[in-house]
Protein backbone atom coordinates (compact mmCIF):
# COMPACT_ATOMS: atom_id res chain seq x y z
CA UNK A 1 0.00 0.00 0.00
CA UNK A 2 1.34 3.39 -0.97
CA UNK A 3 2.13 5.69 1.94
CA UNK A 4 -0.10 8.79 2.05
CA UNK A 5 1.78 12.01 1.44
CA UNK A 6 2.65 14.30 4.30
CA UNK A 7 0.79 17.63 4.39
CA UNK A 8 0.71 20.77 6.46
CA UNK A 9 -2.21 22.73 7.95
CA UNK A 10 -2.21 26.46 8.40
CA UNK A 11 -3.32 27.77 11.80
CA UNK A 12 -6.90 28.63 10.85
CA UNK A 13 -7.60 25.14 9.52
CA UNK A 14 -6.01 23.61 12.61
CA UNK A 15 -8.20 25.75 14.87
CA UNK A 16 -11.32 24.74 12.95
CA UNK A 17 -10.56 21.01 13.09
CA UNK A 18 -9.20 20.92 16.64
CA UNK A 19 -10.15 24.05 18.59
CA UNK A 20 -8.75 22.55 21.81
CA UNK A 21 -5.32 21.46 20.60
CA UNK A 22 -2.04 22.16 22.39
CA UNK A 23 1.22 22.04 20.45
CA UNK A 24 4.48 21.86 22.42
CA UNK A 25 8.10 21.73 21.30
CA UNK A 26 11.03 19.52 22.31
CA UNK A 27 12.03 22.23 24.81
CA UNK A 28 8.71 21.74 26.66
CA UNK A 29 7.51 25.20 25.62
CA UNK A 30 3.98 25.60 24.26
CA UNK A 31 4.03 26.74 20.65
CA UNK A 32 0.30 27.06 19.90
CA UNK A 33 -3.09 26.48 21.53
CA UNK A 34 -6.54 26.24 20.01
CA UNK A 35 -8.96 29.14 20.51
CA UNK A 36 -11.39 27.20 22.72
CA UNK A 37 -8.63 25.99 25.02
CA UNK A 38 -7.36 29.58 25.23
CA UNK A 39 -10.89 30.72 26.09
CA UNK A 40 -11.12 28.16 28.89
CA UNK A 41 -7.71 29.22 30.21
CA UNK A 42 -9.05 32.76 30.48
CA UNK A 43 -6.54 35.54 30.95
CA UNK A 44 -3.62 33.14 31.32
CA UNK A 45 -1.30 33.25 28.31
CA UNK A 46 -0.40 29.62 27.52
CA UNK A 47 1.92 30.11 24.55
CA UNK A 48 5.52 30.22 25.68
CA UNK A 49 4.95 28.51 29.01
CA UNK A 50 6.38 25.14 30.01
CA UNK A 51 4.00 22.30 29.26
CA UNK A 52 4.26 20.94 32.79
CA UNK A 53 3.41 24.32 34.30
CA UNK A 54 0.12 24.25 32.38
CA UNK A 55 -1.24 20.72 32.37
CA UNK A 56 -1.79 18.22 35.14
CA UNK A 57 -1.48 14.76 33.58
CA UNK A 58 -3.54 12.49 35.82
CA UNK A 59 -3.83 9.21 33.95
CA UNK A 60 -2.61 6.74 32.83
CA UNK A 61 0.61 7.81 34.52
CA UNK A 62 2.48 10.86 35.59
CA UNK A 63 5.07 12.19 33.11
CA UNK A 64 7.43 15.07 33.75
CA UNK A 65 9.40 15.09 30.50
CA UNK A 66 8.51 15.54 26.84
CA UNK A 67 9.77 12.03 26.15
CA UNK A 68 7.50 10.67 28.90
CA UNK A 69 4.46 12.41 27.43
CA UNK A 70 5.24 11.27 23.88
CA UNK A 71 5.59 7.72 25.17
CA UNK A 72 1.85 7.86 25.90
CA UNK A 73 1.02 8.34 22.20
CA UNK A 74 -2.26 6.67 21.25
CA UNK A 75 -3.43 6.24 24.83
CA UNK A 76 -6.49 7.95 26.24
CA UNK A 77 -5.28 10.58 28.62
CA UNK A 78 -7.00 12.18 31.60
CA UNK A 79 -5.68 15.63 32.34
CA UNK A 80 -6.61 19.16 33.38
CA UNK A 81 -5.25 22.67 33.29
CA UNK A 82 -3.75 23.68 36.61
CA UNK A 83 -5.71 26.93 36.25
CA UNK A 84 -8.98 24.99 35.94
CA UNK A 85 -8.40 21.85 37.97
CA UNK A 86 -12.16 21.43 38.30
CA UNK A 87 -12.56 20.83 34.54
CA UNK A 88 -11.15 17.43 33.53
CA UNK A 89 -10.27 16.80 29.88
CA UNK A 90 -9.84 13.74 27.76
CA UNK A 91 -6.88 13.86 25.40
CA UNK A 92 -4.60 12.06 23.01
CA UNK A 93 -0.96 12.89 22.23
CA UNK A 94 0.74 12.57 18.83
CA UNK A 95 4.52 12.99 18.38
CA UNK A 96 5.67 15.50 15.77
CA UNK A 97 8.13 14.20 13.17
CA UNK A 98 11.82 14.78 13.61
CA UNK A 99 11.69 15.02 17.40
CA UNK A 100 10.06 18.45 17.21
CA UNK A 101 7.79 17.90 20.20
CA UNK A 102 4.21 16.79 20.21
CA UNK A 103 0.62 17.63 19.72
CA UNK A 104 -2.19 17.03 22.27
CA UNK A 105 -5.79 17.22 21.18
CA UNK A 106 -8.29 17.70 24.03
CA UNK A 107 -12.00 17.33 24.45
CA UNK A 108 -14.45 17.88 27.30
CA UNK A 109 -16.08 14.89 28.87
CA UNK A 110 -18.71 15.02 31.60
CA UNK A 111 -17.49 18.50 32.50
CA UNK A 112 -18.82 20.05 29.28
CA UNK A 113 -21.88 21.59 30.94
CA UNK A 114 -19.78 23.29 33.61
CA UNK A 115 -17.26 24.50 31.02
CA UNK A 116 -20.04 25.90 28.81
CA UNK A 117 -21.57 27.74 31.74
CA UNK A 118 -18.33 28.98 33.35
CA UNK A 119 -16.48 29.93 30.16
CA UNK A 120 -19.45 31.15 28.08
CA UNK A 121 -18.79 28.57 25.37
CA UNK A 122 -21.07 28.23 22.34
CA UNK A 123 -21.44 25.80 19.45
CA UNK A 124 -18.86 27.85 17.52
CA UNK A 125 -16.23 26.91 20.09
CA UNK A 126 -16.33 23.23 19.11
CA UNK A 127 -15.55 21.24 16.03
CA UNK A 128 -18.76 20.17 14.28
CA UNK A 129 -17.57 16.57 14.65
CA UNK A 130 -17.10 16.84 18.42
CA UNK A 131 -19.75 14.88 20.30
CA UNK A 132 -19.90 17.83 22.69
CA UNK A 133 -21.91 19.56 19.96
CA UNK A 134 -24.57 16.86 20.27
CA UNK A 135 -24.52 17.25 24.03
CA UNK A 136 -24.92 21.01 23.67
CA UNK A 137 -27.85 20.52 21.34
CA UNK A 138 -29.41 18.20 23.89
CA UNK A 139 -28.67 20.63 26.71
CA UNK A 140 -30.16 23.53 24.74
CA UNK A 141 -33.17 21.43 23.77
CA UNK A 142 -33.68 20.41 27.39
CA UNK A 143 -33.33 24.05 28.45
CA UNK A 144 -35.92 25.10 25.88
CA UNK A 145 -38.26 22.31 26.98
CA UNK A 146 -37.73 23.20 30.63
CA UNK A 147 -38.42 26.88 29.91
CA UNK A 148 -41.53 26.00 27.94
CA UNK A 149 -42.63 23.79 30.81
CA UNK A 150 -42.10 26.66 33.24
CA UNK A 151 -43.96 29.02 30.90
CA UNK A 152 -46.82 26.54 30.59
CA UNK A 153 -46.94 26.09 34.36
CA UNK A 154 -47.01 29.86 34.80
CA UNK A 155 -49.78 30.21 32.20
CA UNK A 156 -51.80 27.47 33.85
CA UNK A 157 -51.26 29.10 37.25
CA UNK A 158 -52.41 32.46 35.89
CA UNK A 159 -55.40 30.80 34.23
CA UNK A 160 -56.29 29.01 37.46
CA UNK A 161 -55.97 32.21 39.46
CA UNK A 162 -58.04 34.05 36.86
CA UNK A 163 -60.71 31.34 36.94
CA UNK A 164 -60.77 31.42 40.73
CA UNK A 165 -61.00 35.20 40.71
CA UNK A 166 -63.80 35.11 38.16
CA UNK A 167 -65.63 32.52 40.24
CA UNK A 168 -65.51 34.91 43.20
CA UNK A 169 -66.21 38.14 41.30
CA UNK A 170 -69.43 39.77 40.16
CA UNK A 171 -69.11 40.11 36.38
CA UNK A 172 -70.89 43.46 36.10
CA UNK A 173 -69.44 45.45 38.98
CA UNK A 174 -66.12 43.72 39.66
CA UNK A 175 -67.08 43.42 43.34
CA UNK A 176 -66.97 40.16 45.23
CA UNK A 177 -69.96 37.91 44.62
CA UNK A 178 -72.16 35.96 47.03
CA UNK A 179 -69.81 32.98 47.03
CA UNK A 180 -66.81 35.11 48.01
CA UNK A 181 -68.81 36.90 50.70
CA UNK A 182 -70.06 33.62 52.17
CA UNK A 183 -66.52 32.22 52.31
CA UNK A 184 -65.14 35.34 54.01
CA UNK A 185 -68.03 35.50 56.47
CA UNK A 186 -67.55 31.85 57.43
CA UNK A 187 -63.84 32.49 57.95
CA UNK A 188 -64.47 35.51 60.16
CA UNK A 189 -67.22 33.78 62.13
CA UNK A 190 -64.95 30.79 62.75
CA UNK A 191 -62.23 32.96 64.29
CA UNK A 192 -62.91 33.14 68.06
CA UNK A 193 -61.05 36.46 68.39
CA UNK A 194 -62.37 38.14 65.24
CA UNK A 195 -64.23 41.42 65.68
CA UNK A 196 -66.23 42.41 62.65
CA UNK A 197 -69.37 44.10 61.47
CA UNK A 198 -71.81 43.14 58.74
CA UNK A 199 -73.93 45.61 56.77
CA UNK A 200 -76.70 44.70 54.33
CA UNK A 201 -77.42 47.51 51.88
CA UNK A 202 -80.26 47.64 49.36
CA UNK A 203 -80.88 50.33 46.71
CA UNK A 204 -84.09 52.33 46.89
CA UNK A 205 -85.94 53.23 43.66
CA UNK A 206 -83.64 51.06 41.53
CA UNK A 207 -86.63 49.30 39.92
CA UNK A 208 -87.93 52.67 38.75
CA UNK A 209 -84.63 53.38 36.98
CA UNK A 210 -84.78 50.03 35.19
CA UNK A 211 -88.45 50.45 34.26
CA UNK A 212 -88.18 54.02 32.98
CA UNK A 213 -84.68 54.20 31.49
CA UNK A 214 -83.94 50.54 30.69
CA UNK A 215 -81.56 47.87 31.84
CA UNK A 216 -78.52 49.63 30.39
CA UNK A 217 -79.22 52.54 32.73
CA UNK A 218 -79.67 50.06 35.58
CA UNK A 219 -76.27 48.51 34.83
CA UNK A 220 -74.74 51.99 34.76
CA UNK A 221 -76.23 52.73 38.18
CA UNK A 222 -74.91 49.45 39.62
CA UNK A 223 -71.35 50.10 38.42
CA UNK A 224 -71.62 53.65 39.79
CA UNK A 225 -72.75 52.28 43.15
CA UNK A 226 -69.88 49.76 43.14
CA UNK A 227 -67.36 52.58 42.60
CA UNK A 228 -68.79 54.48 45.57
CA UNK A 229 -68.75 51.43 47.84
CA UNK A 230 -65.15 50.63 46.92
CA UNK A 231 -64.12 54.21 47.58
CA UNK A 232 -65.80 54.45 50.98
CA UNK A 233 -64.80 51.17 52.64
CA UNK A 234 -61.51 50.74 54.44
CA UNK A 235 -58.56 48.73 53.16
CA UNK A 236 -59.15 45.09 54.02
CA UNK A 237 -62.94 45.38 54.21
CA UNK A 238 -65.10 43.35 51.84
CA UNK A 239 -67.99 44.54 49.68
CA UNK A 240 -70.02 42.04 47.66
CA UNK A 241 -72.97 42.23 45.33
CA UNK A 242 -75.27 39.45 46.53
CA UNK A 243 -78.39 40.19 44.47
CA UNK A 244 -79.71 42.45 41.73
CA UNK A 245 -79.43 45.64 43.81
CA UNK A 246 -78.31 44.18 47.16
CA UNK A 247 -74.87 44.46 48.68
CA UNK A 248 -73.20 43.05 51.80
CA UNK A 249 -70.26 44.81 53.42
CA UNK A 250 -67.96 43.07 55.91
CA UNK A 251 -65.86 45.30 58.15
CA UNK A 252 -62.82 43.56 59.61
CA UNK A 253 -61.49 44.45 63.07
CA UNK A 254 -64.53 46.58 63.73
CA UNK A 255 -66.55 46.55 66.94
CA UNK A 256 -67.51 50.21 66.79
CA UNK A 257 -71.20 50.98 66.22
CA UNK A 258 -70.50 54.67 65.73
CA UNK A 259 -67.96 53.92 63.00
CA UNK A 260 -70.43 51.76 61.07
CA UNK A 261 -73.11 54.43 61.52
CA UNK A 262 -70.82 57.11 60.09
CA UNK A 263 -69.88 54.86 57.13
CA UNK A 264 -73.56 54.12 56.47
CA UNK A 265 -74.49 57.82 56.63
CA UNK A 266 -71.70 58.69 54.20
CA UNK A 267 -72.71 55.92 51.79
CA UNK A 268 -76.37 56.92 51.83
CA UNK A 269 -75.49 60.56 51.31
CA UNK A 270 -73.27 59.81 48.32
CA UNK A 271 -75.70 57.33 46.77
CA UNK A 272 -78.46 59.93 46.85
CA UNK A 273 -76.44 62.11 44.48
CA UNK A 274 -77.87 61.60 40.94
CA UNK A 275 -75.76 60.11 38.16
CA UNK A 276 -76.22 60.75 34.44
CA UNK A 277 -76.86 58.11 31.79
CA UNK A 278 -77.30 59.26 28.19
CA UNK A 279 -78.14 62.73 29.47
CA UNK A 280 -80.81 61.40 31.85
CA UNK A 281 -80.57 61.70 35.62
CA UNK A 282 -80.72 58.43 37.52
CA UNK A 283 -81.86 58.97 41.10
CA UNK A 284 -81.65 56.33 43.81
CA UNK A 285 -81.03 56.13 47.51
CA UNK A 286 -80.06 53.29 49.82
CA UNK A 287 -81.31 51.62 52.98
CA UNK A 288 -79.00 49.64 55.24
CA UNK A 289 -79.05 47.37 58.26
CA UNK A 290 -76.07 46.29 60.31
CA UNK A 291 -75.05 43.93 63.07
CA UNK A 292 -71.84 43.47 65.06
CA UNK A 293 -70.38 40.03 65.72
CA UNK A 294 -69.75 40.99 69.34
CA UNK A 295 -73.48 40.83 70.15
CA UNK A 296 -73.40 37.04 69.69
CA UNK A 297 -71.82 34.56 72.04
CA UNK A 298 -70.85 32.51 68.97
CA UNK A 299 -71.35 34.36 65.65
CA UNK A 300 -73.38 32.36 63.16
CA UNK A 301 -73.19 33.52 59.49
CA UNK A 302 -76.81 32.67 58.64
CA UNK A 303 -78.16 34.32 61.77
CA UNK A 304 -76.06 37.45 61.24
CA UNK A 305 -77.25 37.76 57.64
CA UNK A 306 -80.84 37.26 58.72
CA UNK A 307 -80.57 39.84 61.50
CA UNK A 308 -78.93 42.38 59.18
CA UNK A 309 -81.71 41.72 56.68
CA UNK A 310 -84.33 42.44 59.37
CA UNK A 311 -82.54 45.69 60.23
CA UNK A 312 -82.38 46.62 56.54
CA UNK A 313 -86.10 46.22 55.99
CA UNK A 314 -86.78 48.11 59.18
CA UNK A 315 -84.94 51.01 57.50
CA UNK A 316 -87.16 50.53 54.44
CA UNK A 317 -90.35 50.57 56.53
CA UNK A 318 -89.20 53.68 58.38
CA UNK A 319 -89.00 55.68 55.18
CA UNK A 320 -85.84 54.47 53.35
CA UNK A 321 -82.49 56.23 52.95
CA UNK A 322 -81.46 55.39 56.48
CA UNK A 323 -79.45 52.91 58.53
CA UNK A 324 -80.65 50.69 61.38
CA UNK A 325 -78.77 48.51 63.85
CA UNK A 326 -80.29 45.15 64.61
CA UNK A 327 -81.88 44.82 68.01
CA UNK A 328 -84.01 42.03 69.45
CA UNK A 329 -86.93 44.43 69.61
CA UNK A 330 -87.01 44.38 65.82
CA UNK A 331 -88.05 40.70 65.96
CA UNK A 332 -91.47 41.39 67.49
CA UNK A 333 -93.14 42.58 64.27
CA UNK A 334 -91.54 39.68 62.36
CA UNK A 335 -92.08 36.69 64.63
CA UNK A 336 -94.19 37.96 67.49
CA UNK A 337 -91.49 36.91 69.98
CA UNK A 338 -88.20 38.24 71.20
CA UNK A 339 -85.33 35.88 70.39
CA UNK A 340 -82.75 35.43 73.16
CA UNK A 341 -79.06 35.93 72.36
Amino acid sequence: MRKPPDFALEGGALDALMPMHLWFGADERVIRVGPTLAKIAGEEQLVGQRLFDIIDLRRPQAAQTVEGVLALAGMRLRLALFRRADLPFRGVVVPMPGGQGGFINLSLGVSFAQAVADCDLTLNDFSPCDQTVDLLYLAEANAVIAQESRNLTARLQRARESAEEQALTDALTGLHNRRAMDATLRQLAGDPVARFGLMHLDLDFFKEVNDTLGHAAGDHVLTHVADILRAEIRTGDIVARVGGDEFVLLFRDCDDAELLQSIADRLIRRLEEPTLFDGQQCRISASAGSVLASRYEVPDPDRMLNDADIALYTSKHRGRAQHTYFDDELLAPVTGTVRPN
